[in-house]
């Protein structure tokens, strides 16, 4: 086995990226460049993602992004050993002009194609950061995703559960819409419970206690809708409670799923080496502190990647396509692109047997 170089390309959401990273023969990582295009300032007028909007801005800086990542990299296309692209899932738009991307370029540089699931990517990306072995536990928290997956290889991927109706991310969004909260919510509704008084209201535990790890979150959603609309109109200290008791339903509602997720593991033979928290929920810190605890009182740890890393990015594309095609796993380029493709399809099993 040989070092790797790989071009990393992300379009799935509303950030255009691209990397350069190196993956040695000995399995460890070096990331080269990770250049990252944020469209936030683009969509905050209507208070969330607008994928026409999003597909046109891949475009007209796409080319610029993969020519800054490859300088700051001083890698030469020449040199690299291959092409990744995130092929899904995402928004269809987004997905084809990156993919397309990266096929032009692989063509015209006569490199190998890897078609890289963006689930996968987030998943593989405490490889690079902190080493983690096989197998581990991942929670993927984020404004389209909310999974729990036992992640025992490169293309070995269990999902364990996952929500029902919103994605976390999508669910503290909403949230900060309703209160009149500024876009991006996470942050926000963050920024404001740290004055709240999280008791003040009783929000429901959707799921909580349920022998399979699963998530809802619409219900929390209304309750914190149904709660504002009791004391309207909301002084700024409403907004604040409002916000403490929501975060501290849903660190409540991770810790208990996390559990439930680490004990099914361990009924199936798998201890996890880690508990990997993944997607732009990670950046949160309530929710990194409660993590800590769970993963230790469940005899292993907590391994983030730094925030940079837990939301989308180019170097993570990356790292996913060396990992692959260290094991010798290229796309023709013929691949298409898929809006959805759940991370258990890339290779999955079935514990149910």
């Amino acid at each position: 086995m040989r070092d790797l170089l790989l071009l990393g390309i992300e379009t799935t959401c509303d950030e255009t990226a691209a990397a350069v990273v190196r993956r040695r023969a000995d399995g460890s990582g070096t990331i080269l460049s990770n250049i990252v295009r944020s469209q936030t300032s683009d969509h905050a007028p209507y208070g969330g993602v607008v994928p026409e909007i999003a597909s046109r801005a891949h475009v007209e800086v796409i080319d610029t992004i993969i020519e800054q990542a490859l300088r700051s990299s001083a890698v030469k296309l020449v040199e690299l050993d291959g092409i990744a692209a995130a092929a899904g899932p995402g928004l269809i738009g987004g997905v084809i002009v990156g993919l397309t991307t990266a096929k032009a370029i692989a063509l015209a540089a006569r490199k190998p194609l890897i078609a890289v699931n963006h689930l996968e990517a987030h998943a593989l990306t405490a490889r690079l950061t902190d080493a983690v072995p096989f197998p581990f536990l991942l929670l993927l928290v984020s404004g389209g995703h909310t999974q729990l997956v036992a992640v025992t290889g490169v293309g070995e991927y269990v999902k364990l559960g996952g929500t029902i109706d919103d994605a976390i991310g999508e669910a503290f969004d909403k949230t900060a819409k309703m209160l009149g909260l500024p876009y991006p919510g996470g942050p926000a509704v963050e920024a404001a419970a740290r004055t709240g008084d999280a008791l003040r209201f009783a929000l429901p535990r959707p799921l909580y206690g349920r022998p399979t790890p699963d998530f809802s979150l619409s219900g929390l959603k209304t309750a914190v809708r149904l709660e504002a609309l009791k004391i309207a109109p909301l002084a700024d200290q409403d907004v604040a409670d409002l916000c403490a008791s929501f975060q501290a339903a849903v660190v409540d509602l991770l810790a208990d799923r996390v559990r439930c997720a680490l004990r099914l593991m361990r009924e199936h033979g798998l201890a996890p080496h880690a508990l990997v928290l993944a997607g732009g929920v990670g950046a949160n810190q309530a929710v990194r502190r409660t993590l800590h605890k769970v993963a230790a009182d469940g005899g292993t740890r907590l391994a983030v990647p730094p925030p940079e890393l837990c939301t989308d990015n180019g170097a993570m594309i990356a790292w996913a396509g060396a990992e692959r095609l260290a094991l010798g796993l290229t796309d023709d380029l013929a691949t298409s692109p898929r809006a959805r493709w759940p991370l258990e399809e890339v290779a999955g099993v079935d514990w149910a047997d």
